[in-house]
Order: C-alpha cells, then sequence, then structure tokens
C-alpha cells in the first residue's frame, strides 16, 4: 500500500502541473521516474489517465474522476499527519487528570498551572475522586494519568510513588484535652472524632489500622473534604484525623496542634498510575515527566509539612 500510496502522489502532482518535467521539479524526482511511475498506475489500474500532447498531459476522463478521489484522501492523510505533528509536540490534544481535590490543591495545582502555562492548546482536564474512584477512572480509560494511594500489588497499573502521607490526631489549642501527654490508641477511639466520610480511601485506612488493635471507631462528624475536617477541628468540636502534609497551613497558624500518642499509623505512599499496557499520549508523557523533574525531596516535603505552599511552587 505504502508503494501504491506513493504513485496517488505522484500522479496528484502531474495531474496539478499538467507537465511531467513540471511534477518532477516539484517532486525533486527524475522525469524518467515519474513518467514510469505514471505507467505504472494507470498498468494497475487497467486504464489510461492521461493524454500526452506537446504542452504537456491532460487528465482522461477516468483520470478526472480519479483525480477528485485522490485530491480528497491526500488532503485528508496531510491534514492527519499535520495534526499527529501537533498533538506530538503539544500544540494541540487532550490530557485528562484523575485527583483527590485535597490533593489537587496541595500538590498538584502548580504542575497543572505550568503545563496549561506551556501548553495552552493542550486541553486540559481534571476529574476529581477518592483514589479508589479515580484509579476506576483509569480502568475505563476515562483519564490518562491518576494520582491515588499506591493501589494493592495485583492492579493492572503501572505505579510511579511521588511520595508518602502521614496520618495525625489534632484539635483546636483550646480543646479540652492536653496536648503534653501520650495518648494510646483506645483513648484516641473514645473520643469525639472528625474523619472523612466512608468513601475516602484514607478513612478506610484508619479504620484498617485500628481494626488491627482490635478497636472500632465511631466518629462525631463525617465529612466530605480534607479542609472541612480541618475547619470543624479548629471550632474546638472534636479530635480530627488529618494527613499532615496537607495540615502544614493549619499546623503552621496554630489553628489546630497536633495531639501526642505514643504510636503511629502507617504511612501511605501517593503515587502516580498509567493502565500498564498502551502507549501514552505525548501530552501525558510530558506531564508524568515534568512530575518525575519535581519529585518531592526531604527539603520540600519539609515545606509542605509546614504549610509553605510558595515553597511548593518553587521546589518544581
Amino acid at each position: 500500500m505504502e508503494g501504491k500510496l506513493e504513485l496517488y502522489r505522484i500522479f496528484r502532482t502531474v495531474a496539478e502541473q499538467e507537465s511531467i518535467s513540471a511534477a518532477a521539479r516539484g517532486l525533486y524526482l527524475s522525469q524518467s521516474a515519474v513518467s514510469q511511475s505514471v505507467q505504472q498506475l494507470e498498468r494497475q489500474l487497467g486504464t489510461k489517465l492521461f493524454l500526452r500532447g506537446r504542452k504537456g498531459v491532460a487528465l482522461t476522463e477516468e483520470g478526472r474522476l480519479l483525480y477528485d478521489y485522490v485530491r480528497d484522501a491526500m488532503s485528508l492523510l496531510e491534514s492527519g499527519e499535520s495534526k499527529l505533528r501537533q498533538a506530538r509536540e503539544l500544540e494541540i490534544g487532550q490530557l485528562i487528570i484523575g485527583a483527590s481535590d485535597t490533593l489537587t490543591r496541595w500538590w498538584l495545582l502548580p504542575y497543572l498551572q505550568r503545563f496549561h502555562r506551556n501548553h495552552p492548546g493542550v486541553r486540559l482536564t481534571l476529574r476529581n475522586g477518592t483514589s479508589s474512584q479515580v484509579l476506576e477512572l483509569l480502568r475505563e480509560g476515562k483519564v490518562d494519568v491518576a494520582f491515588a494511594s499506591r493501589p494493592e500489588r495485583g492492579e493492572q497499573f503501572r505505579v510511579e510513588v511521588c511520595f508518602d502521607t502521614h496520618m495525625i490526631f489534632a484539635a483546636a489549642p483550646d480543646y479540652p484535652c492536653d496536648f503534653d501527654r501520650s495518648y494510646t490508641p483506645a483513648e484516641v477511639a473514645e473520643m469525639p472524632l472528625i474523619l472523612l466520610d466512608r468513601k475516602a480511601g484514607s478513612r478506610l485506612f484508619l479504620e484498617d489500622a485500628f481494626s488491627r488493635m482490635g478497636l472500632r471507631l465511631k466518629p462525631e462528624f463525617e465529612l466530605a473534604t480534607h479542609e472541612l475536617v480541618l475547619a470543624v477541628a479548629k471550632s474546638g468540636l472534636g479530635v480530627a484525623c488529618v494527613t499532615k502534609e496537607f495540615s502544614g497551613h493549619a499546623l503552621k497558624a496554630g489553628d489546630v496542634r497536633p495531639l501526642r500518642v505514643g504510636w503511629e499509623i502507617p504511612a501511605r505512599q501517593v503515587a502516580m498510575c498509567t493502565p500498564e499496557r498502551g502507549r501514552l499520549s505525548a501530552a501525558a508523557e510530558h506531564f508524568m515527566e515534568d512530575i518525575r523533574r519535581g519529585r518531592p525531596t526531604e527539603k520540600w516535603a519539609g515545606r509542605l509539612a509546614t504549610g509553605e505552599e510558595s515553597g511548593i511552587i518553587k521546589a518544581i
């Protein structure tokens, strides 16, 4: 087919130039090569395509019929090649990212801003959801890249760990508890807890950690977002379980204080996930490389934990 496509390209050029010699110059081929190509196409199609005269060539009736189709087909192919080049060079295209609202706000947003600024022709779409929800979107092919808590082994994803997160318990500075003493898991479980609702992966992770210690959590508040959990804790209504790395602003401002505990919940890992099979778009590859270059260092993680949001942007 590739050889025949070249014959059609030569045929179109000869038809438009109405001259073998002019077509040869435009195609950077010899006149004999162009003439032989036209004759080869005529033999393959079993019909005469050109009438040859002293001043050049003219299409036959059959040639005019074929030319209309060849012109449209070649234009379509050239348009496709142009679009492919533009997508490869990130002049056009689409990139769909899946991530939680908290992860987007406190970590991902500067990357999204920079990508949009550098590649305004690429349509950037963000789909928010819990870790399990964005991974399901990835499974269904509805997002190109998902940022989520590291999936269980056996999942059909390519996984790159970005950084660790840690859960802490915190309350308003005037909350009636002793911030200087160390609380046991059983004591924490009996406190008026402020937690994310059970749709959140971190909530299930927390419940599993307490279940392994033989304890059951009965929260007073079950809320939809991490920011709302912090806000209710700040109001003094209870003790919140929050992600330290995404609570630095509240901790630094003194809106909440961490409780001391003599144990810790295992760290969770935020991962960049893509389908195990299939080629990613140029836009997705470029965005992922940007994430890799900006992967948190200890200094970056420290800034995030203490709420220095400007440090996040500078670090990438």
